[in-house]
C-alpha cells in the first residue's frame, strides 16, 4: 500500500468534515461556514489517501508572486504522520514553478497563550516559514503572527 498522496481539486464537503475534527483550531461555526464556501473557490490541495480526504490546504492570491496559505487542516486522527508537510511541500512546489517568491500563512501569534497554537507555530517553523510580525485584530480578535516562506 502506497502512503497519502497530493491532489489538486475542491472538495468543500472534506474541508467541512475535516474543520469538524479539530474543534480547538476550528470551533466558530460562522468561520468554519467560510472556509467550506472558499474550498468551492480557492486553489485546494487535498492530501488523500485511496477514498479517505485527511488534510487540505486552500491558496488565496493578493499579488502575483506571493501567496497566503489561506487554509491548513489535517484530519484529527492523522496528526504527526506528515500530512501538513506533504501538503506545504506541494503547495511550495507548485509555487515555486509558476514564478511565486513568497508563500505567507497568519495564524494566533505567541501573545496568545494556547498549547495548540504553540504546536502550531512550531509546525509553520519546521516546514520553512520565518516568524515576520504578530500583529492585533487582523484576523481575529486576538494577536495574528504572520510568518513567510521564502520560495
Amino acid at each position: 500500500m502506497t502512503g497519502p498522496e497530493v491532489v489538486r481539486r475542491t472538495d468543500p464537503a472534506a474541508v467541512e468534515a475535516i474543520l469538524a475534527t479539530v474543534p480547538e483550531w476550528f470551533g466558530i461555526a460562522e468561520a468554519n461556514a467560510q472556509y467550506v464556501a472558499d474550498a468551492a473557490r480557492l486553489p485546494s490541495y487535498l492530501a488523500v489517501e485511496g477514498d479517505d480526504v485527511l488534510g487540505v490546504a486552500l491558496l488565496t492570491e493578493h499579488f502575483r508572486e506571493s501567496r497566503e496559505l489561506h487554509l491548513l487542516a489535517v484530519r484529527r486522527d492523522r496528526h504527526r504522520q506528515g500530512i501538513g508537510r506533504l501538503l506545504v511541500e506541494a503547495v511550495a512546489v507548485d509555487l515555486r514553478l509558476a514564478g511565486v517568491r513568497v508563500l505567507e500563512v497568519h495564524t494566533v501569534g505567541p501573545s496568545h497563550q494556547s498549547e495548540g497554537y504553540a504546536r502550531t507555530r512550531e509546525f509553520y517553523l519546521a516546514t520553512g516559514f520565518v516568524a515576520m510580525n504578530e500583529l492585533q485584530r487582523i484576523d481575529w480578535s486576538g494577536p495574528t503572527l504572520i510568518l513567510v516562506r521564502p520560495l
